[in-house]
């Protein structure tokens, strides 16, 4: 199982990409999926999304509070682990920051660096499940979203939407490989909601132009239910895998 996920948001400055990505796929996330109880290791570049993400993101109300969280939104690294609890002994953070000098130089490269541990609180599978055995790496393609709620009664609404409505969706769209919603062990936002898809273009056909497009209209529930949610930077990112390498290269 992998109900823990160790999430790095980050952007990096263009004359070191070639260098630290290379060094990341070759060396660093190899490293770091040989630990005990670390089940894999992702790396997605975001493409934005399609026409209405940003639509989408100006709906939601800003935060007061993150005048000193990252906003890097270019790279994320998700790491799986069985629990939470594996990412705290040790401290996966500390660990970072008392790797050798030329570790620490390499991780010194990402700007906006922004950090959550996240436990999953609910899960459903897709009908391309198959394509992602239990356990292993995330799909091709991702939205990742994290946020707080900006009224706390709102947080019981919130909780039904995902359950009564948005993850029975996701269980029946074509090209979803599996969504799952989880609660911050460590990290600004409280909240977390990963959806998996085959491609880039199976997400924006069949997620984003059919239920993202409800977000806009605020008589609809999900459209009340996001303008309670105070998102990161960047939030939700939405992203392709390019590590481990897509089959089709």
């Amino acid at each position: 199982m992998d109900n823990g996920i160790w999430a790095v948001w980050y952007d990096l400055p263009e004359n070191v990409q070639k260098e630290h990505i290379d060094w990341l796929h070759s060396s660093y996330l190899t490293e770091i999926i040989s630990r005990p109880g670390f089940t894999w290791a992702a790396h997605y570049q975001s493409n934005g999304g399609g026409p209405d993400m940003d639509k989408v993101r100006n709906t939601f109300p800003k935060s007061v509070d993150m005048e000193n969280i990252g906003k890097g939104t270019e790279f994320l690294i998700l790491i799986g682990a069985a629990t939470p609890s594996t990412f705290f002994a040790p401290n996966v953070v500390d660990q970072e920051n008392s790797s050798e000098r030329a570790t620490r130089e390499m991780l010194n490269m990402r700007e906006g660096e922004r950090v959550c541990i996240f436990s999953e609180f609910a899960r459903v599978n897709g009908p391309e499940i198959e394509t992602r055995p239990n356990g292993t790496t995330p799909g091709p393609a991702i939205q990742m979203g994290s946020f707080r709620i900006n009224e706390i009664d709102k947080e019981f609404d919130l909780g039904s939407w995902y359950m009564q409505d948005r993850l029975p969706t996701m269980a029946k769209m074509s090209g979803c490989i599996g969504a799952r919603v989880m609660l911050s062990a460590a990290g600004w936002a409280k909240y977390s909601v990963l959806y998996e898809f085959t491609s880039l273009e199976a997400r924006l056909e069949n997620f984003e132009k059919q239920q993202e497009a409800l977000n806009l209209d605020e008589k609809e529930w999900s459209g009340k239910v996001i303008r309670s949610t105070m998102h990161t930077p960047g939030s939700p990112i939405v992203a392709q895998r390019i590590w481990p390498p897509l089959k089709n290269g």
